[in-house]
């Protein structure tokens, strides 16, 4: 297993929007390396204070070695970042980052099952310990009906119906256990014939957010998130992939919105006046530098949101 290695994206960028400063306090609801805490630390010297969890136990052991100058200024926890305001007081934070998605170091290493690049288990679970489904649960228990709409509303797979229809048949005779079985077998249903990416990719991608319930945590956990923030306070998103980042851009404009509306669309009759919760910075997002891409090209998707929790009347 190769040593825990973690290139953090938009550091730079994460710094200037959370403006770290002495006597803060912060959350790094997704430690990984430990790389973007380390920066808002040393940004808050000498008395700024971070909180840090991760689902990982890996990934927070290797935080918390990278985090010893700072262990007096510093709490870690092995949880969700969801799952914060069970130990964090309501608006009592001045920054929160959430870097959303798989990283460097999961996607690197065979036995976590994240990738098909080299053979490994068929697992995909952030948190090891035992509990939930694997990846290979999903792949040999699901329905074909229920695996196709997993690969098409999670992955955006255009051949989600022959893929899974192909899987439930294979799997009877030879249960799917490793990455580069299921990746080969995908390949041969729907070939590659010069494509840039791998057939196998956006199911890969489907059956890790639905591993690992992903697209709940981040409704979930923006929310939570948000109400953990006190006022002037701000909350920054980084997102890889479109399904994550249009959850985040929906809620910090909902947040942004003066308004609130009854029903499931917003219609300008239905509409009831209020105060704003936050203010939107910098709308569109804030993407990697071309200089970022030459060193780590993993940043091309990277997408920075940033909400700042506006005061109350």
């Amino acid at each position: 297993m190769p040593s825990f290695s973690h290139q953090p994206v938009l550091l730079t960028e994460v710094v200037s929007a959370l403006q770290p400063k002495s006597h803060g306090r912060y959350l790094d609801g997704t430690l990984g390396g430990g790389g973007h805490s380390e920066a808002i630390l040393e940004a808050s010297s000498p008395d700024g204070f971070l909180y840090g969890c991760d689902r990982d136990a890996e990934a927070l052991s290797a935080a918390r070695d990278r985090l010893q100058p700072y262990a007096e200024r510093l709490e870690t926890h092995q949880c969700n970042f969801s799952e914060a305001d069970q130990w964090i007081a309501p608006r009592s934070l001045d920054g929160i980052l959430l870097d959303l998605g798989v990283s460097s170091h999961q996607l690197d290493t065979p036995e976590r099952g994240f990738s098909f690049q080299k053979d490994g288990p068929l697992d995909m679970r952030m948190d090891q310990s035992g509990e939930g489904p694997t990846a290979a649960d999903l792949v040999n228990t699901l329905p074909a009906s229920e695996l196709a709409d997993l690969f098409w509303k999670l992955g955006d797979e255009r051949h989600s119906r022959k893929i899974a229809r192909e899987i439930e048949t294979e799997r009877r005779n030879r249960p799917f256990t490793t990455t580069s079985q299921l990746a080969q077998f995908i390949e041969r249903i729907c070939p590659r014939r010069g494509a840039p990416t791998h057939p196998a990719t956006r199911c890969f991608q489907a059956l890790r957010i639905a591993t690992n319930d992903e697209l709940t945590a981040v409704e979930t956990g923006l929310e939570r998130a948000f109400r953990l923030l006190a006022p002037g306070g701000r909350l920054a998103v980084i997102s890889f992939q479109s399904l994550e980042d249009r959850l985040v851009k929906e809620f910090m404009r909902r947040e942004a919105r003066d308004y609130d509306f009854e029903g499931p669309q917003d219609h300008p009759d239905f509409r009831r006046p209020r105060r704003p919760r936050g203010r939107e910075l910098a709308r569109k997002g804030i993407v990697a530098s071309e200089s970022e891409l030459n060193t780590n090209p993993r940043a091309r998707s990277a997408r920075l949101r940033v909400l700042e929790r506006l005061p109350e009347p």
